[in-house]
Parts: structure tokens; C-alpha cells; sequence
């Protein structure tokens, strides 16, 4: 019989500090309740498909910006309805939003998305 070596055999084994302890497997780093709430808030306003249409409009936009006017029209759906669901983005920090006169203008900002997957990859 030959031996076959498994690489990652030494990934899944338990450490002799989990093995004395009577754990199945070493403990993860862990992410405290602050950092959790914040990725999960990321990650909740990118759960709606229409968030992350207008994310992407915005982040693929030539001025890097939009207008809250440019945005009803491609998702089909009212001022008041889009202008919620660019709330919930700004809450998440994924959008940063400026008004001028009478339209608010928005930005897409990327470092919360890549933050929040940092955080689950550590």
C-alpha cells in the first residue's frame, strides 16, 4: 500500500491545543458585535437586486456620479422608492450623497464593500 500525502490534511487536522480542550478544531479569529452589525449592513442593502443595479449605475458612471433624476428611469421605479432604496446605500456607506438645489447627486464608494470582505476572509 502506498502512502498518499494529503495537503491539506494538516489544514483540517485539530491542534493539540483544540485537541486538549476536548474542540474538534482551533478557534477562528473572531469579528466583534460592532464590526458584524456594520458588514451585515453592507451586506443587507446589496440583498435587493434593485440597490445593486443602481450601485453599479452609479460606480460605472463616466462623472462618477448621478443625479437622483438619471436613476428612476432605468429601474422603472418612482423618485420616492429610488430615493429609499439610495438611502439604505448611504446608511450602509456605500454611496455618499450631495445636494444641490433641488436634485441630490450621488457617488458610489467602494471601501465599505471591500472592508466587509476582508472581514469575512481573514
Amino acid at each position: 500500500m502506498v502512502a498518499v500525502h494529503d495537503p491539506t490534511a494538516a489544514q483540517t487536522a485539530p491542534t493539540k491545543a483544540a485537541e486538549a480542550s476536548g474542540a474538534c478544531c482551533a478557534p477562528s479569529a473572531e469579528i466583534d458585535e460592532a464590526r458584524a452589525e456594520q458588514v451585515a449592513k453592507v451586506f443587507k442593502a446589496l440583498g435587493d437586486p434593485t440597490r445593486v443595479r443602481l450601485l453599479a449605475m452609479i460606480a460605472e458612471s463616466p462623472s462618477g456620479e448621478m443625479c437622483m433624476c438619471d436613476l428612476t428611469g432605468p429601474v422603472g421605479l418612482s423618485q420616492p422608492t429610488v430615493s429609499h432604496h439610495m438611502k439604505l446605500l448611504v446608511e450602509a456607506g456605500l454611496a455618499t450623497r450631495e445636494q444641490r438645489g433641488r436634485w441630490a447627486y450621488f457617488q458610489a464608494v467602494t471601501d465599505p464593500l471591500t472592508e466587509a470582505t476582508k472581514a469575512l476572509t481573514r
